[in-house]
């Protein structure tokens, strides 16, 4: 799942690291990238529903094996795009296959996990998002100053090929293989959509985590327009910002399966972690006024790490009020949301680009995620006493 997740990141983070040279030879503004942005984020969002249902009905085996065949051919459609409208189909397809990629991960930890490690499952399964972004400007700039951009894209279907054929051997696993839940199941609520709790999860996961596109798809762009940096720069330091996000999977679930075995309530672990994450994240309105290009990697680093911090905390609240059984389903509920929430705001994001008024565009991604963590708190501090009671007891919705 950890490769499965890294292939994804690094299929749809190779638009974004070669955004710079592409945009330049398709006479492309930075409205119509965000459009194309959106096009992929809306598609992503509808899918992510759609696959978790779909992992849910018929597993794992032929579900990953589906998902990653259809995206791996749309990534490689990328290099055949010419403009506007072809780059915005392409990106579209890509959406509606990786819509599997977190949905696949959740459900793979909640059937092979017990409580005490599912945190850290999450972070590992998670992970090959940031390492995915870590490895694409190491691998994809290299290729494409050699070989031309397209054939950046080519690429990325070489390697969707020989992850399908290393599950088809590794999902034989029996574990992987089962429909049915963990033998440690914490509840057996069902996720509705009248649950407010569900309301909140989603809210967290998908503001918390807009830094993080903001980023991945802004990052590239701003280094080359407002610090006059070269693609090949950009293709050498873009690995900073991703590597925080990776760091900060792995510390964010430790800390969670800590309190978790020491006994601490699911809320208040939850409730702590996202409020600290809250305040870190503050500080990515200021990178407008550095001049500095390492600070400004240091302080992208920070914001990659701080989104983590309502990622993973997130996840691990609604699959600890939710069943397992429906894992596939919550995966795809808070990877959807995310994206939609990007393709609202990436337009505007790029819009703003253009106008070269980066201190608007990045105080908006700093401060976004308050709705995430006060509509959290405020659902489940108002009242929903079933956030803090025991899981068994909790009403399916």
């Amino acid at each position: 799942m950890m490769l499965m997740s890294t292939i994804s990141y690094l299929d749809r983070s190779t638009l974004a690291q070669l955004a710079p040279t592409i945009l330049k030879e398709s006479r492309l503004s930075g409205e119509e990238y965000g459009f194309i942005i959106s096009g992929f984020s809306f598609a992503y969002m509808i899918s992510n529903l759609a696959w978790g249902k779909i992992l849910d009905r018929i597993g794992l085996r032929w579900g990953m094996t589906i998902a990653v065949s259809f995206w791996t051919l749309a990534s490689m459609a990328h290099a055949f795009a010419g403009g506007f409208w072809s780059f915005a189909v392409a990106r579209i397809a890509l959406g509606l296959g990786e819509g599997a990629t977190f949905p696949g991960s959740l459900r793979t930890v909640m059937q092979t996990l017990g409580p005490t490690e599912r945190a850290r499952g999450i972070a590992v399964s998670y992970s090959g998002g940031s390492m995915g972004a870590i490895l694409t400007p190491l691998i994809v700039t290299p290729i494409a100053l050699a070989f031309g951009w397209r054939a950046a894209f080519l690429f990325t279907g070489i390697v969707g090929v020989a992850w399908v054929t290393l599950w088809l051997f590794v999902s034989r696993r029996p574990d992987v293989r089962a429909f049915s839940r963990s033998p440690a199941e914490t509840s057996t609520a069902t996720p509705r959509f009248t649950d407010l709790r569900l309301w909140s999860f989603m809210f967290a996961y998908a503001f918390g985590g807009l830094p993080l596109a903001f980023v991945l798809y802004g990052a590239p762009v701003y280094l080359s327009q407002a610090m006059s940096k070269s693609q090949a720069f950009i293709g050498a330091v873009m690995w900073i910002p991703p590597l925080g996000w990776e760091v900060g999977y792995f510390v964010w679930g430790w800390l969670l399966d800590r309190d978790a075995a020491r006994g601490v309530p699911k809320f208040v672990s939850v409730r702590r972690l996202m409020a600290i994450s809250l305040v870190l994240s503050f500080p990515l309105a200021l990178v407008p006024w550095m001049s500095s290009v390492w600070l400004v990697m240091a302080e992208l680093f920070l914001a990659m790490f701080v989104t983590a911090g309502f990622v993973i905390p997130s996840v691990s609240y609604a699959t600890h009020v939710f069943s397992s059984n429906h894992s596939g389903f919550i995966g795809g509920l808070g990877a959807g949301s995310w994206g939609a929430a990007v393709a609202i705001v990436m337009p505007l994001f790029g819009r703003l680009f253009d106008q070269r008024n980066y201190q608007a565009a990045f105080a908006l991604a700093a401060l976004i995620p308050v709705l995430g963590y006060v509509s959290w708190r405020w659902i489940n501090a108002a009242g929903l006493s079933t956030a803090q009671a025991p899981a068994s007891t909790q009403s399916p919705g």
